[in-house]
């Protein structure tokens, strides 16, 4: 059984049908250290890419207190290697609300209804992930080379076309792709939609700080809001509220105080400082115990700013550049998942962006991860802008019920499905196309120049009215060329080898080829060869991809030869049951010039016609077919030739074959005791033919 261990992922590889040449590697240039910008290096790395990020701050710090990671986030965090829980984040099992006088309206313990998520949901720190991430990032230890993290690297231009970015000091650096993580005052942002698209304030502000749960439970007048480990609460009023939740294994709370902008003046920087009285005045209408709570903060650390909202911009992605996180769509906070967000963008640029990605590729599949992320990052965007105004949560199973490995992933695994269009699909089609012998994975022809055929034939005489009996039922257009009353046919057994789409194996099969059939079609034109009712093998794949692929009409059997210097022996059978008997004595080599190597064992024919019947489905249906119609493979389009290379004819040549009964074969008895009733009148040939090339009966096509 396979089995993968959290932090491992299995990239874009042939397994899950979208492989690539791992000996290429990308120059991906990321402007912005932030959360979404250090997760997207990571991924990058790991996939094997040359990775700088080119980072404005001079220590490439993450401002800010406390993050959400929701089951959505903290399963990609953790498909790269990155376990929250090590640098102290805590899990969320509680939720919490009061009214602004300080009444408790609900309390929901969340550990039962966190058990639907296949992630945990855990509130972290945002210095100590930064500080993980950008370990994780430029570590010599994991995946890939470590990432070149560049400080004090202001971007202020970006050529697209090139994938050069331009700093601030003049300087230059180039790549194969350029993604913009650099927030909400992006400079990179103008360069994608023509114009620059500032964001705005929405008519709200946070504060937001810091403190010790030490410091609430040792007062009796706040103790009472920390009895909880991993509790969020939020205190309600009519135009603002508060949100606490703990970090840091429990011994942290995370406040953010959000209230209308016009009473606190606050920034657009997350690290402007604030006022202690100012937000005290600002909550005074709520109870003295969540005043005494808030005043705990130390002024020093208290921080506010602006809540900023963007309108939807038309367009992630320029060519070699695109955009993630705040940069494309900034959120507001009432939900906790612009974070998240980004983490998903940035997963999505990972998946799409495999190993041996060819860098000429990089527009379009840049274009097919701003097509993956577009609608939900614009939709968890409005939810956001919707919860602010919204007391009931009602996006949580959408929020979190997401996988973006998982779904980028098969939307990669659909575009390069959809940029081969002339490929074979079978069932079961969930899993993409089908590999078989006329294609790999992804639909480029197969060459069996190199496999190896050996044929041996028994042409006999017998009766025309019996092999006639074997014409299709209720299909006109079938007759013989001769008038007479007999006829031939051939039992021939192919035995093929070195086969390249059975990884260098192969397999076995046996027919019943009978000879000088013609098929009259509708507008007169006559098409004539070995018809083909019955052609037996001795493994799934190719009776599957030739019942399907084909129309041919397969069946399995057993198939034993035994080949000896001057014989040869085929035995035939069914779970233990053996039905066929068929010998060639006396073998001596003769000349192959003249042989053409044809699957029916005689030289003459044009091809090989074929009936498809595939019946409808339900009960109601038996009967019907849902598609039949006669085929036909002219041996003249066969691809490749097939090379004789020995030709052995047999002094004496013979076959038995016992219908048995339907207790020793269930399912062939009716098929195996026709063949059984055939005649032998005369055996006009019998010969071993040995070979390289082994068409792919690709020219294979519907008559009519």
């Amino acid at each position: 059984m396979a089995s993968r261990q959290e932090g491992e992922f299995n990239g874009v590889n042939e397994a899950n049908g979208v492989g690539m040449d791992h000996g290429k590697r990308l120059k991906v240039l990321i402007v912005g250290a932030g959360i979404g910008g250090l997760i997207a290096a990571i991924g990058l790395r790991q996939q094997g890419h040359e990775v700088v990020v080119l980072e404005q701050s001079r220590f490439a710090s993450e401002a800010g207190a406390a993050i959400h990671l929701a089951p959505n986030a903290n399963g990609i965090l953790r498909r790269l290697g990155i376990y929250a829980e090590t640098f102290g984040a805590n899990p969320m099992q509680r939720f919490t609300e009061y009214s602004q006088a300080g009444e408790k309206t609900r309390s929901m313990d969340l550990s039962e209804s966190n058990k639907m998520w296949q992630h945990p949901w855990l509130l972290a720190h945002r210095v100590q992930l930064h500080d993980a991430l950008k370990g994780a990032a430029t570590s010599v230890k994991g995946r890939g080379a470590p990432v070149q993290l560049r400080i004090s690297s202001r971007v202020v231009d970006v050529d697209v076309n090139a994938a050069r970015v331009i700093l601030k000091d003049g300087s230059k650096v180039e790549g194969d792709l350029v993604i913009g993580a650099d927030g909400v005052n992006s400079v990179t942002r103008s360069k994608i939609v023509g114009a620059e698209i500032r964001p705005f304030c929405g008519g709200k502000s946070a504060f937001r700080f810091l403190i010790p749960r030490k410091a609430a439970e040792e007062d009796p007048e706040t103790s009472a809001f920390v009895q909880e480990c991993g509790e969020l609460t939020m205190w309600y009023g009519t135009d603002r509220r508060i949100v606490m939740y703990p970090t840091s294994n429990n011994q942290t709370l995370n406040f953010v105080c959000i209230h209308p902008e016009i009473e606190s003046n606050g920034g657009e920087d997350w690290d402007q400082t604030g006022n202690v009285g100012k937000m005290l005045d600002i909550y005074r209408g709520f109870s003295p115990a969540l005043l005494a709570l808030i005043g705990k903060v130390d002024p020093e650390t208290l921080k506010v700013w602006k809540l900023l909202d963007m309108e939807v911009i038309p367009t992630w992605t320029n060519q070699r550049l695109t955009l993630l996180g705040d940069a494309a769509h900034p959120f507001l906070p009432h939900q906790g998942q612009g974070g998240g967000c980004a983490i998903e963008d940035a997963a999505s640029l990972t998946v799409v962006l495999p190993a041996g990605t060819p860098s000429q590729e990089i527009p379009e599949r840049l274009k097919l991860y701003e097509r993956i992320r577009y609608e939900r990052a614009n939709r968890l965007q409005e939810f956001s802008r919707i919860a602010g105004a919204d007391l009931e949560d009602k996006y949580t199973n959408y929020n979190f019920g997401h996988d973006e490995w998982d779904n980028s992933m098969q939307k990669l695994r659909e575009w390069m499905w959809e940029k081969t269009p002339n490929i074979y699909w079978r069932m079961p089609v969930a899993f993409g196309p089908m590999p078989g012998p006329r294609q790999n994975i992804y639909g480029v022809p197969r060459e069996s120049r190199e496999s190896t055929f050996v044929t041996a034939s028994i042409k006999f005489k017998t009766s025309r009215t019996l092999l006639q009996n074997l014409f299709p039922p209720k299909s006109s257009g079938w007759k013989f060329k001769s008038p007479g009353t007999v006829a031939y046919a051939s039992f021939s057994q192919t035995t093929l080898n070195n086969m390249e789409w059975l990884g260098g194996s192969g397999y076995k099969h046996i027919g019943l080829y009978i000879h000088g059939v013609e098929y009259r079609k509708k507008d007169g034109t006559v098409l004539s060869g070995a018809y083909l009712p019955i052609l037996f093998e001795n493994l799934t794949d190719p009776i599957v991809s030739g019942r399907e692929e084909l129309g041919m009409p397969k069946l399995y059997t057993a198939i034993d030869v035994y080949r000896r210097s001057k014989s040869y022996r085929v035995a035939t059978g069914w779970e233990g049951a053996a039905w066929g008997k068929f010998t060639w004595e006396g073998l001596e080599e003769f000349d192959a010039s003249a042989e053409s190597g044809a699957i029916s064992g005689d030289n003459a024919e044009d091809g090989i016609l074929a009936y498809r019947s595939i019946p409808s489905i339900g009960r109601e249906n038996k009967g019907i077919a849902e598609a039949e119609y006669t085929l036909f493979d002219p041996f003249k389009e066969e691809k490749p030739t097939p090379k004789p290379l020995r030709v052995y004819k047999a002094a004496k040549a013979s076959f038995e074959i016992d219908g048995l009964d339907w207790d020793a074969l269930p399912t062939l008895h009716h098929i195996i005791s026709r063949l059984s009733e055939l005649p032998v009148y005369e055996v006009v040939s019998a010969k071993i033919v040995e070979g390289v090339g082994v068409p792919d009966v690709a020219a294979a096509r519907r008559v009519e």
